[in-house]
This record gives C-alpha cells, sequence and structure tokens, in this order.
C-alpha cells in the first residue's frame, strides 16, 4: 500500500462540513488535495484555500488514490462508490465519511472488494466548529491495515479511532447519534421549561454549562437557542436520517429504541411543520408550541 504521504486525495462534496474538512487537509496533510461540489462557490472557496479543483468527478476517480466524500443522500453515497469502482485503480481507498446505513456499505463494500479496491466506512461526529478546527470525532471501519494507510489523513481533521471491520464505524455514528438526538430533545426541552417558568435563560445555561448538563453540545446549542439563532451548523434532516437508520438497524437486532422514539416523534414534528433543514437547536419550537412559550429572544 502506498504512504500517505504520497497519496493524492480527491475530496467530493464541499458542503457546510466538507469544505472545512477538507481545507484541513489541504494545510495538514502534505498531500496534493483536488476537490470537487456542484456549487461553484465552494469550490472557489476550496481553491482560495491552497486546495486544487477538479473540473469534474471523473477527474478525481481516475488520478486519485484515496478518494473522500461527504455527501448528503445514500443516493449520492451509491453513486459515487460505484463510479469509483468503475473508474479508479486497484488500491484505492474510498472513505465514505458520510452518515451512511451499514447495511449499505456492506453492500458497497462487496463491491468495492471485487474491484481490488478498499472501503473504509468513516462518518464524524462534531458539527462545525470541530470541523473547522480539526478536533472531529472520527469513528472509521476498515481492516487495519487500510486504517494504518488512512488514519494520518484522518487525523489532519479529528481524532479518528478504529472500530473494527467495515461497517463498524456507521454503527458506531448511529450510536452516538441516537445519544446525541436525546440529549438535544432534553436540552429543548429544558429550556422550554425554563421561559415557561420566567427563569432567564442566559442565567440557567451559566449556572449550569459547567455541571453535568453541559459538554461540547451543550456549550454549541444553548447559545443558539438562546439567540434563537437556527442557522444551520448540522441540519435536523441530516440527523433524523441517522435516527432512521437506527431504528432500521435495530429492528434486524430484534430490539426497541424507545428514547429514540421520543426523539423521532419531535423531529417528524419538526418535518411537518418545515423546519426540517433548520438547526438541531430549533428543535426547541416543538416545546416552545406544547408549552405555550418562547424561549430566547430572537
Amino acid at each position: 500500500m502506498a504512504e500517505a504521504g504520497n497519496e493524492r486525495i480527491g475530496f467530493l462534496g464541499l458542503g457546510v462540513m466538507g469544505l472545512l474538512m477538507a481545507v484541513n487537509l489541504v494545510k495538514k496533510s502534505g498531500c496534493p488535495v483536488y476537490g470537487f461540489d456542484v456549487v461553484d462557490e465552494k469550490m472557489q472557496l476550496f481553491k482560495e484555500a491552497g486546495g486544487h479543483t477538479a473540473a469534474e468527478p471523473e477527474e478525481i476517480y481516475k488520478t486519485c488514490s484515496v478518494i473522500m466524500q461527504m455527501l448528503p443522500t445514500h443516493e449520492t453515497v451509491i453513486h459515487s462508490v460505484r463510479e469509483a469502482v468503475r473508474l479508479s485503480a486497484p488500491e484505492t481507498v474510498i472513505i465514505d465519511l458520510s452518515s451512511t446505513a451499514p447495511h449499505i456499505i456492506s453492500e458497497l463494500n462487496e463491491e468495492v472488494k471485487g474491484a481490488r479496491m478498499f472501503l473504509a466506512d468513516s462518518p464524524v461526529s462534531g458539527g462545525n466548529p470541530k470541523a473547522a478546527d480539526g478536533t472531529l470525532a472520527i469513528m472509521t471501519g476498515a481492516e487495519k491495515g487500510v486504517f494504518t494507510r488512512i488514519e494520518p489523513l484522518l487525523a489532519c481533521m479529528g481524532n479518528p479511532v478504529h472500530t473494527g471491520g467495515v461497517g463498524s464505524g456507521s454503527i458506531t455514528k448511529l450510536i452516538n447519534n441516537t445519544i446525541a438526538g436525546a440529549y438535544l430533545a432534553a436540552i429543548a426541552e429544558g429550556y422550554a421549561f425554563a421561559a415557561k417558568a420566567g427563569i432567564d435563560l442566559r442565567t440557567t445555561f451559566d449556572a449550569t454549562r459547567t455541571g453535568f448538563a453541559g459538554g461540547p453540545l451543550y456549550e454549541n446549542k444553548v447559545p443558539k437557542i438562546i439567540a434563537h439563532d437556527y442557522e444551520p451548523g448540522a441540519r435536523i434532516a441530516v440527523h433524523r436520517k441517522d435516527i432512521l437508520n437506527a431504528k432500521a438497524y435495530a429492528h434486524t437486532l430484534g430490539i426497541d429504541l424507545p428514547v429514540t422514539d421520543v426523539t423521532l416523534r419531535i423531529m417528524d414534528w419538526m418535518k411537518d411543520k418545515g423546519y426540517i433543514d433548520i438547526d438541531q437547536a430549533g428543535m426547541i419550537k416543538y416545546f416552545e408550541e406544547k408549552m405555550g412559550t418562547r424561549a430566547g429572544r430572537g
């Protein structure tokens, strides 16, 4: 296998988080990084940061030894991997940084192995702030030798952990997001409760942030609730997709996820009300309506 420092990296999907991750690769990896996105503005920002822009995805598939993808839907993930299988050279590593269902990863892995290539499912967590400063949690399912090859590259974007074989990264991400979803719902409920009780939300935040309720998610989302700032750092739509994937995988194990059911009910309400593409902090809207209150000063 090639050494990390000799890799030519392709990055597909320069979206909200993808651009930040790709820029960290450009700055830290010492490798040439070629990026592609359908949005010209994203391509320009990537170029200004020192990246090489690919005229089309096929350029990345044909010339890069490591192909990273941060894509929004299962359909785009499947299409991208199959294009790599069709066009890329043997020994190429495809790293799916997206939140992809485990059964899809397993099916794609068979196709990738058949082309004498390697697949790593490597979803991330931490949102825009951690994508920007290169401290994302990175959960990587891969063959051990493949992980050794790509770990220095992943470390440019965060803290990679080898979770086991292909597919285990995606399962770990589902576990992460069921926990995070329940936590987000609890935060939203708590701050609507505080608003209904007439307690100042900033004072509540200052008083609780260093206790057991605090943590990185708390620090990121509560100020957005207080300001009614729902500009998406992480969209409810993406998190809901992970919740649905978790439910489907739990079904294959013959188990229920009762707390996750509550999270999904809130996210379904957000979808029905047209709020599905706002930030997760916007889950407060569900509790504002149910409690007849308004949290924050936005």
